[in-house]
């Protein structure tokens, strides 16, 4: 198949441009077409060409579609930075990072479908078309020299982009779309980030994932965690395979997730799980928190954290017509629930936070990951971006 060049809206980045970048990096940057025969203005932006659009949607629609299966498509993405600041006020640490733009998990409540918008298009397609970011090794390298260089001058605090109170090193991987998603056995891009991270010291970084993909990388991650502080969170939101597949179809087994935490913690990793989101009505049973508890302590984990979930307008017009087609009843709970807000209300999020303490505390789980003044990200998204229960 004839390939032709990635099309690019920053043409002075060439190779060695970038600090350590090898010729390998540098050949991806360039690389071409593989399964789609989509070009670059193909029909996901008829509408309106991409010569037409500002930002992230111009890059969008100048992206090269790489490789096509099943019902996804895969776009190659420059982007300017790998290291995103983060300025909410609900989460504490300053910078996030997502190695791919969509996520083929395709979990009914992802709140992050809004994200797709920002590149006209709808939330709907999240899960078929996926971004993957281009060079992103090399880009990062840049990215932390740079703010190395910023603290070395004595900038710090606000003038430095942080918060009150917040170190500027904490690093959450996986915080809108899923580091171990299935492009990830393709493109390699969250390994290619690891590797960088694990030629620096003193970093540190959170990783989380529902994807048993992750022990692929174990070796790695014990080379990080030598002179880093490391936590990893995999999250669980239930134990039932045949409501798991329903929420999160393309999503591994929950007990495929325990079993990847049982050999992070086996290898001497620090690592817990997350149980983001609680979905009322269907993952907040006695029973079901008392098992997913006792399993999640069963496998290692040094923590639970928990939440209620968190559903933007985009979820919603996710997660309302699945609820109503499989859950009618409960369907309209929801919708008097989330009516005003994308917060639960605070009277169900006080009551289920109750009961995982007391179920948490029961199997001697703590709340947040390990020594959590040294791992500040504890809490890895806006779907966990209220205070952890308990």
């Amino acid at each position: 198949m004839t390939t032709s060049p990635t099309p690019t809206l920053f043409p002075n980045v060439s190779a060695g441009d970038l600090p350590g970048e090898t010729h390998r990096e540098a050949a991806s940057r360039d690389f071409g077409t593989l399964g789609c025969g989509v070009t670059a203005h193909d029909q996901r932006h008829e509408a309106k060409p991409a010569t037409e659009r500002t930002g992230l949607a111009r890059l969008a629609a100048s992206s090269p579609c790489a490789q096509a299966k099943r019902d996804t498509e895969y776009f190659l993405l420059p982007v300017r930075s790998i290291l995103n600041h983060c300025d909410s006020e609900r989460v504490p640490f300053a910078w996030t990072i997502n190695p791919y733009r969509g996520c083929e998990f395709g979990c009914r409540y992802c709140y992050a479908r809004y994200t797709h918008e920002f590149l006209d298009l709808d939330g709907s397609e999240f899960e078929r078309k996926i971004y993957v970011k281009q060079n992103a090794a090399a880009i990062l390298a840049r990215d932390l020299t740079e703010r190395h260089a910023r603290l070395k001058t004595g900038v710090t605090g606000e003038d430095a982009g942080l918060k009150p109170g917040a170190t500027w090193e904490h690093i959450a991987i996986g915080t809108a779309t899923d580091p171990y998603q299935p492009a990830e056995r393709e493109f390699g891009v969250t390994r290619s980030l690891l590797e960088r991270f694990a030629e620096r010291r003193g970093l540190s970084l959170s990783i989380t994932t529902k994807s048993n993909l992750i022990v692929r990388d174990i070796a790695l991650l014990r080379r990080i965690a030598e002179n880093n502080s490391l936590s990893i969170n995999l999250t669980v939101t239930t134990l039932r395979p045949r409501l798991a597949r329903l929420l999160e179809p393309r999503a591994p087994r929950p007990d495929l997730r325990l079993a990847a935490l049982r050999a992070l913690r086996e290898a001497g990793l620090s690592a817990g799980v997350f149980a983001m989101p609680i979905l009322p009505g269907l993952t907040d049973r006695d029973a079901d928190l008392d098992a997913l508890c006792g399993a999640a302590r069963d496998a290692g984990a040094q923590w639970l954290g928990a939440q209620v979930v968190f559903l933007t307008s985009a979820a919603q017009k996710e997660f309302f017509p699945f609820l109503a087609d499989k859950f009618p009843k409960l369907a309209r709970q929801y919708h008097k629930w989330y009516a005003r807000s994308s917060y639960a209300p605070q009277f169900l999020q006080k009551e289920i936070a109750g009961r995982v303490r007391a179920v948490r505390e029961k199997y001697g789980l703590a709340s947040r990951p390990y020594a959590p003044d040294r791992m500040a990200g504890a809490m890895a998204s806006p779907q966990m971006a209220l205070p952890l229960a308990g």
